[in-house]
């Protein structure tokens, strides 16, 4: 593992109780980050901590805030529990996020397109809009969001995914502009699939589609995308905002 250096940083990681965020919130303390984990009250996120808090090579604090981040008024509560538990905020990682059931748009139950944009859209905002003024105050702050390459590409029979996506995307644009000047510094990644819990979601014609785009014939691994996201969380990322960062294993094309 490179060694990247985040000794006295404080991260929020949302959706962290597994999958993607497990992997990002791990690599995050193995670089000397503190971590807030936040994830749904029935995700099994403090089993998650407690298997983080053992690992002796981990040299930052974890603690758990369960949370529901498409509501504000959860996302504020947490965001309050931890200030009282941290100091400060240094790192947002918006990784939380639903793919929703897999159809024609024509035939999308309307409220699960809904949920789809309210969670990986809305959620981000809402906790973005509630970390954002801690990191204009102190003048610092890496925030990257895990966006996706179907929000480029678009999937068929994921569009409430790929909509949802290709917002995260275009909000990371915008807000970076915003904010440029202020040290607080936003990027975004765009994987293409990596095998997590989130597959579970998915029917097996759309995972097997997936993974017929990627030329090198295999999934991401989130270990791979944790070590992406670690570098864009230090200091040494000082010269890029309002990017996006394929892992796509050769799909994207732009």
């Amino acid at each position: 593992m490179n060694s990247i250096d985040l000794h006295n940083r404080t991260a929020i990681v949302t959706g962290a109780a597994r999958g993607l965020g497990l992997a990002i919130a791990s690599r995050l303390r193995l670089s000397g980050a503190s971590i807030a984990a936040w994830d749904l009250p029935d995700s099994g996120l403090g089993d998650s901590v407690e298997s983080m808090r053992r690992n002796a090579e981990s040299p930052g604090r974890i603690a758990g805030f369960s949370t529901d981040i498409a509501d504000s008024a959860s996302v504020a509560g947490a965001m309050e529990a931890t200030l009282g538990e941290f100091p400060s905020v240094d790192i947002l990682i918006n990784n939380a996020g639903i793919s929703g059931p897999n159809h024609p748009l024509w035939e999308y139950p309307p409220d699960d397109w809904r949920r789809v944009i309210e969670v990986n859209l809305l959620g981000s905002f809402n906790v973005t809009r509630a970390v954002v003024p801690n990191m204009i105050a102190r003048g610092y702050g890496r925030i990257v969001n895990i966006a996706s390459v179907a929000g480029k590409d678009g999937n068929p029979n994921a569009s409430a995914y790929s909509a949802s996506k290709a917002g995260l995307i275009n909000m990371t644009k915008s807000l970076g502009k915003e904010l440029a000047g202020t040290g607080v510094l936003v990027n975004c990644v765009t994987p293409a699939a990596v095998r997590t819990p989130l597959f579970e979601q998915m029917s097996e014609e759309h995972v097997a589609y997936m993974l017929s785009k990627i030329p090198l014939q295999r999934f991401g691994e989130p270990e791979e995308i944790a070590a992406l996201v670690a570098w864009l969380a230090s200091e040494e990322c000082s010269f890029s905002t309002g990017a996006a960062f394929d892992l796509s294993g050769g799909r994207a094309t732009y």
